[in-house]
C-alpha cells in the first residue's frame, strides 16, 4: 500500500520504517525540515534499537520523508495520524490532532476517490469520530464512510525496544466506522500472520489503549506497594514474594509443553516508579476524562498517588543511610526513564536528582546514553555530568541507581575496585546485595552489609 504517515516522533517514525520493512511505500510527513532531510539521508534521528539499520536499508525507495502534508496525503491511499498528545493537567491537547485533520481534509478536497484516515495517536474515546472525523468534514466537504474511511489503530510500543514490538505485535486492533474502514487496516498488517485481529469500534479501539496502559502502569504500583509492605515486615523479600506470585496459573503461559512466566509479569516487579511519554499521561488522561464524565476512579488516583512517591522514598533512604544529604556528594545512576532510550519524559530520576540538591546534596549523574538530553532538561539546576560510570561513582559517599541498564549491573565489583565504602540505594533491584560494603534495596528492610 501506498501510506503516508503525519509525525516522525517514537511512533510515527517507528510505524513507517516498519512498514516499510514488510513492502509497504510509506512517506513520514514532519514540520522539522531536520527530521525530514536526515530519513531521507538514511540517517536515524531518534535513539531506538534497530530502527538506524532499517531506515538506513529504506531510505529513498520504500521510505521516504516530506514536509509537505498535502502531497504526502494525496500521493496515498492510507494516512496514519501519529502526532503528540500531550496532558496539561486537565484535558490532553488535541492542537497538533486538530490541525493535521483539517489538513488532510484540505488535501482530501483536491483528491479523488476513496482516501482512509486512521488515528494512531493515543486520544480519548470520541476524539477519532468527534472531532478528527468532524474536522476533516468540514475541510474536505467530504463524508465519512462514502467518500474517505475513519479509523483507529492503537500503538502498543515500548521505547527501547519500539521495532520489536511493532514486528512481533500481540493484537493490532481495527478500530473503524465501517468493514470497509478496518478491512483496509487489516490489509496495511497482512504480512502479520496468526496475529489476533479486534476488529471494534473508533471509541472502543481508543479506550483499549487507556485500559491497557492503566492495567500496566496498575500492576507496577501494586508492586511498589507490596514492596512497601515488605519493607515494614523485615522478613520479607519483595522480590522472592513476586517470584511466588509470578508463578500463580493466571499469570503463566505454556510455551513447548511446560508452563512459562508470562511477559505481563515484568510489570509486577518493585522499582521506583513509572515514567516515560504513556503511562504517567495516559493514567492522568483517563482520570481526568473519566472526572469530567462524572465517574470516580480511585483505584487510578491511587496508582498515580504510589507512584509519586516512589522518588522521595528513595531520596529518603539515602538521607537516612548518610545522617543527612547537606554537603554530601551522591550519584544518580540513571536518567533516561528507561533502558535502551534517552527519552527523559517523566523520568523518576529527574524528581530525584531535584529532591537530592533540595536537601543539600552534590549530585553527579551518569546514563550511557541520556547526559545530552539531561543536562537540557535540568539547566535550570544543572547537576554534575560525568562521562563514564566509573568518574560518576569515584569519590561518592552514596550511589542511587534508578535505569536498568546492563551496564550497571557491574557496579559491584567498579566500586571494589575503587576501594569505595558508598552505600548503593537500588531502586531497580539489579545488583546483588551481597556485591557492595552498604546496600538498600527496594522491597528490603534497612541496610545489608
Amino acid at each position: 500500500m501506498k501510506v503516508s504517515i503525519i509525525g516522525s516522533g517514537y511512533v510515527g517514525l517507528v510505524t513507517g520504517a516498519c512498514l516499510a520493512d514488510r513492502g509497504h511505500r510509506v512517506v513520514c510527513v514532519d514540520i522539522d525540515q531536520r527530521k525530514v532531510d536526515a530519513i531521507n539521508a538514511g540517517v536515524c534521528p531518534i535513539h531506538e534499537k534497530g530502527l538506524p539499520e532499517i531506515i538506513a536499508r529504506h531510505a529513498g525507495s520504500g521510505l521516504t520523508a516530506t514536509a509537505d502534508l498535502s502531497a504526502a496525503v494525496r500521493g496515498s491511499e492510507l494516512t496514519l495520524i501519529a502526532a503528540p498528545t500531550p496532558f496539561d493537567g486537565k484535558v490532553i491537547d488535541l492542537t497538533f490532532i486538530k490541525q493535521i485533520a483539517t489538513q488532510i481534509g484540505n488535501a482530501l478536497k483536491a483528491k479523488a476517490g476513496y482516501h482512509v484516515v486512521v488515528v494512531k495517536s493515543t486520544v480519548v474515546p470520541g476524539t477519532t469520530d468527534d472531532v478528527v472525523g468532524a474536522l476533516i468534514e468540514e475541510a474536505s466537504g467530504k463524508l465519512r464512510g462514502e467518500q474517505f474511511g475513519l479509523g483507529m489503530n492503537p500503538e502498543f510500543l515500548s521505547e527501547g525496544v519500539a521495532v520489536h514490538d511493532f514486528m512481533n505485535p500481540d493484537r493490532i486492533v481495527l478500530g473503524g466506522i465501517d468493514a470497509r474502514t478496518q478491512d483496509a487496516i487489516a490489509e496495511l498488517y497482512a504480512s502479520f500472520e496468526s496475529v489476533p485481529l479486534i476488529p471494534c469500534n473508533n471509541a472502543t479501539a481508543e479506550m483499549i489503549k487507556y485500559a491497557s496502559n492503566a492495567l500496566q502502569a496498575s500492576m507496577i504500583s501494586f508492586a511498589n506497594e507490596i514492596a512497601n509492605i515488605c519493607e515494614g515486615i523485615g522478613a520479607v523479600d519483595a522480590l522472592d514474594v513476586m517470584r511466588g506470585v509470578h508463578a500463580m496459573k493466571e499469570l503463566t503461559v505454556h510455551a513447548d509443553g511446560r508452563r512459562v512466566r508470562s511477559p505481563i509479569t515484568s510489570f509486577l516487579s518493585p522499582g521506583c516508579g513509572f515514567g516515560g511519554s504513556c503511562f504517567p499521561k495516559d493514567v492522568k488522561a483517563l482520570n481526568a476524562h473519566a472526572a469530567a464524565l462524572n465517574v470516580d476512579t480511585p483505584l487510578l488516583a491511587a496508582v498515580l498517588a504510589i507512584n509519586a512517591e516512589r522518588p522521595k522514598r528513595l531520596v529518603d533512604q539515602a538521607e537516612a543511610a548518610l545522617g543527612g544529604l547537606k554537603g554530601r556528594r551522591v550519584a544518580v545512576l540513571g536518567l533516561a526513564f528507561k533502558p535502551e532510550t534517552d527519552d527523559l519524559r517523566e523520568s523518576p530520576a529527574l524528581s530525584i536528582v531535584r529532591e537530592l540538591q533540595r536537601r543539600g546534596a552534590s549530585v553527579v549523574a551518569f546514563d550511557p546514553i541520556a547526559n545530552e538530553a539531561a543536562k537540557r532538561a535540568l539547566d535550570d539546576s544543572p547537576p554534575e555530568f560525568a562521562a563514564s560510570l566509573e568518574g560518576a561513582i569515584e569519590g561518592v559517599e552514596a550511589v542511587v541507581l534508578v535505569t536498568r541498564w546492563a551496564e550497571f549491573a557491574s557496579l559491584g565489583e567498579r566500586l571494589l575496585k575503587q576501594g569505595s565504602q558508598a552505600v548503593v540505594i537500588d531502586g531497580r533491584r539489579l545488583i546483588d546485595p551481597q556485591s557492595v560494603h552498604r546496600y538498600i534495596g527496594v522491597g528490603l528492610k534497612g541496610e545489608r552489609s
